[in-house]
Parts: C-alpha cells; structure tokens; sequence
C-alpha cells in the first residue's frame, strides 16, 4: 500500500512549478506566410475579411425591391451563414492544432533539465499511476473481502475503507494538477498565439450569430450545401418599371445604375475572401498530399519489415493518422467554404444580370417616351404655325390679328406645358398635387404679377386701349405707346390735358383695371374727340337770340371745315354704344346772369388731332364777333376778355 504523503509532496511541487511555467515562455508569434501552415495571425486576419465580407448583407436587403430580388436576398443569406461556420470551424480546428503544437514543442533548460511545465506533466503522469495502482488494489482487496472470514475478513474490510479514501484523495490531486496543467498549456502557448488565439476567435464569433449555432446545424448545413441553391434567374421576365413618368424613368435609371455598382462591389469582396481561403487551404493540401504519400510508403514497407519494424511503422502510421485528421479538420471547411462561395458568385452575377436588364429596358423605355415627346411637340408647333398663317390670310384688321396670335402663344406654350407635365411626371394624382402646390405658392407670391396678366386681357378687349390712343389714368394724360402682359407705357402729354409731348414716359400696371380708386379714361373705340368750352361775359342788357346767334354761330362756322370728320365719329359711337347724344357733335351754349354782366359758355368738339388748331380759330371767330357787334362788348378794357378751357371733368360735360 501506498503513502499518502507521496501525493502531497507532489501537490507541493506542481503548486511551486506553475509559477515559473508561464514566465519561462516565449513571446513572440511568427508572421504569416502564405507558403506555410496557416498561423495564427493568418487565421484571425482570415477571419476579419469573412466578417467584413458577411456584414454586407444589409446593403443587398437595401437594393433589393422585387420580389425575384427577395429570394436572391434570403439564398445569399442561407450561403452567408454557412460561409461564416465554416469559416469558424476552420478556426477552431487551426486553434487546436497550434494548442497541441505549443505543448509538444515546450523547450528543455540547459543540460536537457525539463522546465517546470513539463513537470508538471511528469507530475500528472505519476498520479495517473499512483491511481491505478490504488485502484488495482484496491480491486484486488474487494476480491479477497468477497472470500475471507473471521479476523481476516475485519482486516481486508479495513484496508478496503482505507484504500477508498486514499483513491479519493489521489482523485482530487490528479484533478487539480490537470486543471493546472491544461491552464499552464494553454497559457504556455500564448506566446504562440494559441490561447490568445482561441479567445480571439470567441470574441469574433460573439459578434457574429451565425458564428455561435450549434454544430449540428452546421453539419446539416454542411450536408445541403451540396445541393443547388435556387437563385435568381437572369432570363426573368422584366415589364420595365413600376413607373408612368420619363422623371420617374430617369430617376430609375440611377437607381439602378447605383445597384449594378453595389452589386459589382460584393463581387469583388466575394472574390476577395475566396482568393484569400484558397491561399490557406493550399498548403494543408500540400501537408495532406505529403502525409498520404508517406503513409502509402510505409503501408508498403510493411510486406518485407521485421516484427520490430511493424512496431516501429505501426507507431508511425499512428502520428501520420493523428496529423492527417488533425489537418483534415481545418482543410474541409474551407473546402466547404470555396464551394459555397462559388455558389454566393454565380448568384450574385445571375442578381446583377437581373439589373442590367432592368437598366436597359429602363433606357429604351426612356426613349420610346422622349421621341413620343418629341413627335408629339413637332405635331404641336406643326399645329401653332398653320394657325398664324391662318390668322394672316384671313385676318386683316391688326388689332384683332394681333389678339389672335396672342391668343396663339398662350395656348401653344400652355399645351407644351401640359405635355411636358404629363411626359415627366405620367401619374394624374401627381400632377394634381404638383399643380396644387405650385399654383398655391405662386398665388401668394406673384399675386400683383397675375393680376396684371389677367388685367392685360382686359386692356386689349372690346372697349380696351392699344397702341396710339390718348387715355388718362389717374392724373396722368398721355398716349399708349406700349402694352405688354403686366406693364402699360405712356407718352405723358402736357399743355394743359391733350397737347405737346412732355418727354416722360410712364409705366403703369396692368392691375390698374382691377384698382376701384384709378380709373382709366380713354376715347370711344373709333373717335378721337373732346369736348372744351370758351367762356367770355356780354353785357347784362345784351339780346339772348343775338348772343346765340353771333357767337354760337362764330363757332359753328369754325367747326364746318370738321363737320365730315365729326359726324364719322358721331356715326362710330351710335354703332359701338347705346347711350349717346341725340343732337350729335354740336356745339352748345349757355348764358349765366351775373350781377353787372352776362357770362357766355360755349362748349363745342375738337378732334384731337388738331385741337390746337380748332382752338385758335374758335377764339379767333368769337373775338371778330364780339369786335364786330357794339353790343356784345363789354364796357371797360379794348379786348373783351375770352377763357378757354381744356380739361373739363364728367361733371362740366354733362353740365
């Protein structure tokens, strides 16, 4: 039987070793090298790049709006997921084998001393022993228990009891130093990067759900990436765009423009992350090939060897089999992977295919639409000039001519307008909402400009103004000598009302039709007459009949040389309107009695084009009719005193 103090001795020592096992390791990590085993570095960067590569997924489901670019999205995600255990299981199975690598290559001290790792390893190799030894007597003492009697039988009963408790405690000894020697191992090898490996990888794996699924999920997976993965199809059926506007077209175009390079990007990463597995995959197909070509050398060694040699090859079979499952378990998920991602590839390019057709069918749909506009707008125009040849062979008066071509402009620029509307936008409910919304904002904004378009229209109607007549808005006299669609110009007229040009032209807005306080005065449409009246006193005394007839005569005779013109004029104002005077275009008098004399008012016609001139002889007749009558003068000065008023008011006419 044993001594139990053996084992504490032995507790002792492991406790002493640990703390120099992890300061006498090394560390420092080779860098990657492509031509050789995967390192550590290597895989995390591996791992990084599928990562990235796994999170583009978001910018698929962003681009994807039809129903064919759903399922391409929910394949690509199934292989994604796959793509990323596999890549983890790679990882894992690396990690393992640069662990068991670090804890085979643990180096001797000087003179071939084992470090305190090893033993440590020692240590956990005796108590191994030392437990199935008490175990096996343990065995022994129970079978010997079985068959004695008598104080035989007590002693084997106590020595059975003692073993017992003995296992117990060796039980807890060999736990606690394999515990220690599996944390020595691990941390041993962080110089090597294979614990720090591992907790890197469990690290990546937590920000990864797909990384964290259950082996048996990956194994099923594993098992149906074999078969096809059902992808979008290229050839699809595509009606062009969900869309009933070239501005929609348009901008469905560089939607799908920016797709087609999205999709492109995944590609290249897809390629990317491919080129980079098959770099690591290569020189574990390069060990396999290595380790089967030995293990087929010593398979044929066998038929001639020696029992000794058996042994010796049966031990080398033995570390060629550990290798190769140890190599095999980081080589097939990455072949796993290659295969899934060939199949993420050629989904991708069925996906961009998809698009490209979509971009074409969107450009020849474009154009169909903008040589429909343009047909239709050749139509327009073709229609637009027919009507001004039209308004020119049978139109002769020039005002009317040129409210038709007015008219023509604003109709051909309103159906262009139209047009294009519908051309661009193609939806009626948008076109509605646009023109709402436009029509709101320019009401408030260009409220005094649409009142003077509108007010324009007015200007040029039955009883309107154009170019030449003389009319007075406001306080202003002068003759239009412009009209447009929102201003009216005026050659302002001074001399009292009608006369000479001032020089000054004035603007006016067209609103001004709209503006109750301004009125806007101009002549009968087909006249060009006012009325101004002479005033001159007579004596009180004087004969009424002979007042009327020398001077009303004086001024009748003036006017006979205007009588043809005046009674043309008199004949346009009986056919334009109803109310007008019954005596035509005669010159009136009336006499006021004042306290010492007689005032006389004459209020006769002129035509404006020679007012001034009608004016002088008038005052010319009445001051030889005055002269030539004793007793029409009044006593006092040598020159009767004449006043001749221009600018009568409503009020002084109707008067």
């Amino acid at each position: 039987m044993k001594q139990v103090k053996s084992s504490w001795v032995l507790f002792a020592l492991f406790v002493l070793g640990t703390v120099g096992a992890v300061s006498a390791l090394p560390q420092t990590s080779p860098p990657p090298n492509p031509s050789a085993t995967p390192s550590e570095s290597w895989v995390i960067q591996f791992l990084n790049q599928t990562i990235k590569w796994y999170r583009q997924l978001p910018a698929e489901q962003r681009i994807a709006t039809e129903p064919d670019d759903q399922i391409a999205i929910y394949n690509n995600r199934q292989i994604a997921d796959q793509v990323v255990r596999f890549a983890f299981d790679f990882a894992r199975a690396r990690a393992d084998a640069l662990t068991k690598q670090a804890a085979s290559k643990q180096p001797q001290n000087a003179g071939g001393v084992p470090t305190q790792y090893q033993a440590l390893r020692a240590m956990q190799a005796k108590l191994d022993k030392q437990l199935q030894d008490t175990q096996a007597e343990l065995d022994s003492d129970r079978q010997k228990l079985a068959t004695a009697t008598g104080r035989k039988r007590q002693e084997l009963a106590s020595q059975v009891s003692e073993l017992q408790a003995e296992l117990e405690l060796d039980a807890a000894h060999r736990e606690a130093v394999r515990s220690m020697v599996e944390f020595v191992s691990g941390t041993g090898a962080i110089g090597s990067g294979a614990t720090g490996l591992w907790a890197q990888i469990e690290a990546l794996a937590a920000s990864v759900p797909a990384a964290t699924s259950n082996p048996a999920t990956t194994r099923q997976a594993g098992a149906s990436s074999s078969n096809p993965v059902p992808s979008v199809s290229s050839n699809a059926a595509y009606n062009g765009p969900d869309v009933s506007g070239s501005w929609d077209i348009t901008a469905d175009i560089f939607t799908q423009s920016s797709y087609i390079h999205t999709i492109d990007s995944l590609i290249q990463q897809t390629e990317a992350l491919s080129k980079a597995a098959k770099d690591i995959r290569a020189p574990l197909i390069t060990q396999l090939r290595a380790l089967s070509q030995n293990g087929d050398q010593l398979a044929a060694q066998a038929d001639t060897a020696s029992p000794d040699q058996l042994a010796q090859e049966k031990k080398q079979l033995d570390d060629l089999a550990a290798q190769f499952k140890q190599i095999t378990a980081a080589a097939i998920p990455l072949s796993k992977q290659a295969v899934l991602l060939g199949l993420y590839q050629r989904s991708l390019a069925n996906w961009r295919d998809t698009l490209e057709s979509r971009y074409t069918a969107d450009w020849r749909s474009l154009g169909v639409r903008v040589g429909s506009l343009l047909l239709i707008l050749l139509i327009v125009f073709g229609s637009a000039e027919i009507w001004r040849r039209a308004v020119y062979r049978y139109i002769h008066e020039p005002r009317k001519r040129h409210q038709f071509l007015l008219l023509r402009r604003f109709v051909l620029w309103f159906v262009i307008a139209l047009i294009i509307a519908f051309t661009l936008v193609g939806r009626l409910t948008s076109i509605v909402t646009f023109a709402g919304l436009l029509t709101a904002g320019v009401a408030v904004a260009l409220q005094s400009v649409i009142l003077s378009f509108v007010g324009y229209f007015f200007l040029i109607g039955k009883f309107g103004v154009r170019v030449g007549d003389r009319v007075q808005i406001g306080g202003v006299t002068g003759e239009v000598i412009d009209i447009g669609l929102v201003r009216l110009h005026l050659m302002e007229l001074g001399g009292g009302g009608f006369g000479t040009p001032t020089g000054r032209v004035v603007a006016f807005s067209n609103s001004i039709v709209f503006q109750p306080s301004s009125g806007l005065f101009k002549q009968v449409p087909g006249t060009s007459f006012i009325w101004h009246d002479v005033t001159l006193g007579v004596p009180r005394a004087a004969d009424f009949n002979l007042v009327k007839e020398k001077l009303l005569g004086a001024v009748t005779g003036v006017l006979a040389d205007y009588r043809g013109e005046l009674e043309r004029q008199y004949r346009e104002m009986q056919r334009t309107v109803l109310s007008i005077p019954a005596d035509g275009l005669q010159p009136k008098i009336q006499l006021h009695v004042l306290s010492s004399s007689t005032q006389v008012v004459i209020r006769f016609p002129v035509d404006l084009r020679h007012d001034a001139e009608i004016d002088g002889r008038v005052l010319h007749a009445l001051l030889t009719a005055v002269e030539s009558d004793p007793t029409l003068k009044l006593p006092g000065p040598e020159t009767p005193e004449i006043r001749l008023r221009t600018d009568l008011t409503a009020a002084d006419v109707a008067g």
